[in-house]
């Protein structure tokens, strides 16, 4: 499917129609209004000169009617000079009263937005009256109700996605424990049934050496059964010397690594950077991204591991030399489920980030990558005190 045509355009596209939709039709409207208004406005200043006029006696009821009536436009009065007269409709006399240049700001708003109607003194024909006005109360609600409207709109669909999108995270949530809970029970068994294998191999001279590979692999077995399990669970946080705990996840992949493969980490033990994490869930993270850095490079390469401590946390930044990861990818390793190998679920970064994020408090990133060049990650932690006693 086009990627231009996924349901986010769409409801973009239709928020977009219906906001621009909202605005004409509210300006057409508003301009209706300010045409009527202006009638009346036009049709108030002939009242005015009817009235004026004493010889039009059979219009002077008329014209009171259309003087009385108008009790919403605001209207000023300038002579020819275009100076106040004093007379002025429908605005806040206390306002007037309380501060002089109330009125002078608001002739220079009324000039601003419609031009005058002119009203010429017939017994003076030298001399007129200039009639600004603004707008009605309806009109400016009238301006204004589409960006109130909008911007309740915008509130309550943000609350509702937020509601939505909390309720998506817990439904994950409970997906990964269940499954992660699901998988621990499903190896507890047989591992079980196997390390009793193991012990009976164990009694017979001429096996032990096969039974003692066995059992590594069991072990390992073991491992990744403990991981599973204390994903469905609340990891309690030790500090612990990350640069050992490194290494040794290093010194696993060597092993299982081609001689074409070098491996550069820095620091090496002696030297301690001590941070708080849970060691089986940690050490998954570690193995993770050094086999993806493995299967990224064809066997041949480099991969480089270096730990720092910046202020309260730990920097673990993995890098390799292998195939990069394309642009358009880099948004979507860590979806569950995206991968570009031809074996896999693509479950490895996702479980890798959400073990970071959620587990250790800190974060997995893509520090750079390039296609032909590498890709880096970054696995941030809290700095931990030294000389707390390790797991075993």
């Amino acid at each position: 499917m086009n990627p231009w045509l996924n349901w986010k355009s769409v409801l973009s596209l239709l928020a977009i129609v219906i906001v621009t939709a909202v605005i004409l039709y509210s300006r057409t409207l508003s301009d209706k209004i300010a045409g009527d208004e202006r009638k009346k406005v036009d049709a108030w200043v002939e009242a005015q000169q009817t009235i004026i006029d004493t010889g039009k006696a059979n219009g002077l009821s008329l014209a009171t009617k259309i003087i009385t009536e108008n009790t919403d436009i605001p209207i000023i009065e300038t002579n020819e000079n275009d100076s106040i007269t004093g007379n002025h409709l429908n605005l806040d006399e206390d306002k007037i009263a309380a501060d002089p240049n109330y009125l002078q700001r608001q002739l220079r708003s009324f000039k601003r937005l419609n031009p005058p109607i002119v009203f010429v003194i017939k017994e003076k024909p030298y001399q007129a009256n200039y009639y600004y006005y603004g707008p009605s109360l309806l009109q400016q609600q009238v301006k204004y109700y589409p960006f109130v409207l909008l911007l309740i709109l915008s509130v309550f669909l943000t609350l509702t996605l937020l509601m939505v999108r909390t309720s998506h995270k817990s439904t994950q949530n409970q997906l990964w424990v269940g499954m992660a809970k699901e998988t621990a029970h499903q190896l507890g068994t047989p591992v079980s049934s196997l390390q009793g294998w193991v012990e009976m191999l164990k009694e017979k001279d001429d096996l032990a050496p096969i039974a003692n590979e066995i059992e590594k692999d069991v072990i390992r077995l073991q491992l990744v059964s403990d991981r599973f399990g204390k994903i469905g669970s609340t990891p309690h946080l030790e500090s612990h010397d990350i640069v050992v705990q490194v290494a040794a996840m290093v010194d696993y992949i060597r092993r299982r690594a081609g001689n074409r493969v070098v491996f550069e980490m820095t620091p090496l033990p002696p030297i301690a950077i001590f941070a708080l994490i849970s060691p089986p869930l940690f050490d998954w993270v570690i193995e993770n991204l050094l086999k993806n850095a493995l299967d990224a490079m064809d066997g041949k390469g480099t991969i480089t591991v270096h730990i720092q401590q910046h202020h309260q946390q730990v920097w673990i930044d993995i890098s390799d030399s292998g195939k990069g990861i394309a642009r358009k990818n880099l948004r979507k390793v860590f979806l569950p489920g995206f991968t570009t190998k031809k074996r896999g679920w693509g479950l490895g970064l996702p479980l890798s980030r959400r073990i970071a994020t959620k587990y250790h408090k800190g974060d997995l990133s893509i520090r750079f990558s390039e296609p032909g060049k590498g890709t880096g990650f970054r696995f941030v932690l809290q700095a931990g005190p030294a000389g707390l006693p390790e797991l075993s």
